[in-house]
């Protein structure tokens, strides 16, 4: 499938895209858009204002991916959380690493292109996954 999200990708956006590959859909083709007008009509978007796959009630875009798939693997709720709060910032969820998660994401953005941020943070964000998998699977918190 074709993805669109706006160009300028942050860390939901890059969440989203990595949650897409890792559990949706393996093959999928990201474009960005200046323009949500512009969308093709066989992209699916997210992320975006007024499209399914975005912030909803509170939810940022991460979110509203786990509800809509209905994916509910306790790694991806924890992530989740990371991702809202790095995003929102509400302090909503107590996540300790949303702030450098943010901010790792946030300097990427200002030196790679949305294509490049995608491939740089699927590493980080599939060892985020993998240090929280073992934490819960040995019942421990995670560091």
């Amino acid at each position: 499938m074709i993805w669109a999200t706006r160009t300028g990708c942050q860390v939901d956006r890059a969440a989203c895209a990595w949650l897409i590959r890792r559990f949706i859909d393996p093959e999928a083709t990201f474009i960005f858009v200046d323009d949500p007008d512009a969308l093709p009509r066989d992209a699916t978007p997210f992320d975006m204002r007024g499209v399914e796959l975005s912030h909803h009630g509170g939810d940022c875009s991460f979110e509203t991916f786990l509800s809509h798939y209905q994916l509910t693997d306790p790694v991806l709720c924890e992530i989740a959380q990371i991702v809202h709060e790095a995003d929102l910032a509400d302090e909503r969820y107590d996540a300790p690493e949303a702030p450098g998660v943010e901010v790792l994401i946030r300097g990427l953005s200002l030196v790679r292109s949305d294509e490049e941020l995608l491939t740089l943070t699927a590493p980080l964000f599939d060892g985020l996954y993998e240090v929280h998998r073992q934490a819960i699977a040995s019942g421990r918190t995670p560091p």
